[in-house]
């Protein structure tokens, strides 16, 4: 059996792979002046990305000022540093902020935004309760701005021609996402990551609940079932094994994380669909082989980029496209609770031990 199934896939030819439009997309003459404000230590990403894709960013803003300084010599320096965001909000020449606090006290900070007329990227994940996140995409709509989420995990090179291909059809009706990501967490212990209990499900993961978001498109989920586990040589605090099963009507997803992983680390992805197959792996977010195989063949795209640089300039060119072009951001907040929604689930129904409906849990528990 085993022989007919490895001459079945030498049978396969390779063939040309499709194109998509998987790289971030600027906007065609849309170019306004962008304040960040929260200059932590992921925002050397976002600057170098912005910075690439040539942005205008105009103010930098960090309550310690000394960081923001840096920011400013590294990236861009004629910018303006400010050390309260209520200055950035206050400036008449800036239309779009980059906000990238901590959740706890950016949602008040995306409420004065918006009220202030600015357009929004929120840091993820966006918020810690759903009702809060309505009235947040709300206010948003009343105001005319745009409010998006920086899923950045959208336009990684692999799960960006992973969605476009499932968008254009080649995969048919999707049936199946699988995801497992093996990877040492560990060096969360000498932060402040190590008193969020569930730093897998609702800081890390957050990313792979909105892929299978896009992935399953406008199917809600019916059912969420997940577990944590510690393992016995971790260092950091907080469990780092876990697991999501998802059932929808006609299809199902699960997710993997073995965070203490200490050799040979792993990232893939499968997605099944009614007419094809499309898997990606390697040993890390950024270096990815996909194939994709239909009755035509087996085709394996070769991809730009990485998933940090692709990433942020994706979420920050997709929303400059949609304030251009007068629509709702592909990775606007309001598709974003969807993805919290799945998370809240999970985190609660690993707490319970009990399946979750997704909807049913309106926050994230308390730390």
């Amino acid at each position: 059996m085993s022989d007919n199934r490895e001459c079945r896939a030498q049978e396969t030819p390779l063939v040309e792979a499709p194109e998509l439009p998987y790289l971030p997309r600027d906007p065609a003459s849309y170019s306004p002046n962008i304040g960040l404000i929260g200059c932590g230590g992921i925002t050397p990403y976002h600057l170098a990305a912005y910075q690439k894709a040539g942005y205008n960013v105009v103010a930098l803003c960090d309550l310690d000022r000394e960081r923001a300084e840096q920011r400013r010599k590294d990236y861009y320096p004629g910018a303006t540093v400010h050390v309260e965001y209520e200055d950035v909000l206050a400036r008449e020449d800036i239309d779009v902020v980059d906000i990238a606090t901590h959740p706890g006290e950016r949602a008040a900070m995306i409420e004065a935004a918006l009220v202030a007329g600015k357009h929004v990227l929120s840091q993820k994940p966006f918020v810690m309760d759903l009702d809060l996140g309505r009235c947040l995409t709300d206010l948003a709509e009343v105001q005319g701005l745009k409010l998006a989420v920086n899923q950045n995990g959208r336009w990684a090179p692999h799960f960006s021609y992973a969605r476009h291909a499932v968008a254009a059809g080649l995969l048919g009706e999707v049936t199946a996402v699988h995801t497992g990501v093996c990877w040492d967490h560990n060096w969360t212990a000498d932060t402040p990551f190590n008193k969020v209990k569930h730093l897998i499900l609702y800081d890390f993961a957050v990313h792979w609940f909105d892929m299978v978001n896009c992935l399953m498109g406008n199917r809600d989920p019916i059912r969420v079932f997940a577990s944590l586990a510690r393992s016995p040589a971790q260092r950091a605090a907080p469990p780092l094994l876990a697991q999501v099963l998802v059932e929808y009507e006609g299809a199902q997803a699960s997710l993997r994380f073995d965070a203490d992983t200490r050799y040979g680390a792993m990232d893939s992805t499968c997605v099944i669909g009614t007419r094809g197959l499309l898997t990606s792996a390697g040993p890390d977010l950024n270096t990815q082989v996909v194939t994709l195989t239909t009755e035509v063949g087996r085709a394996i795209p070769v991809l730009r980029g990485d998933w940090f640089t692709n990433g942020f300039h994706g979420t920050m060119a997709e929303l400059l496209c949609a304030i251009e072009e007068g629509r709702e951001p592909y990775h606007s907040a309001r598709d974003n609770l969807r993805t919290l929604s799945l998370c809240f689930a999970a985190i609660a129904s690993a707490e319970s031990h009990q399946p979750v409906v997704p909807g049913s849990v309106r926050s994230a528990p308390r730390e």
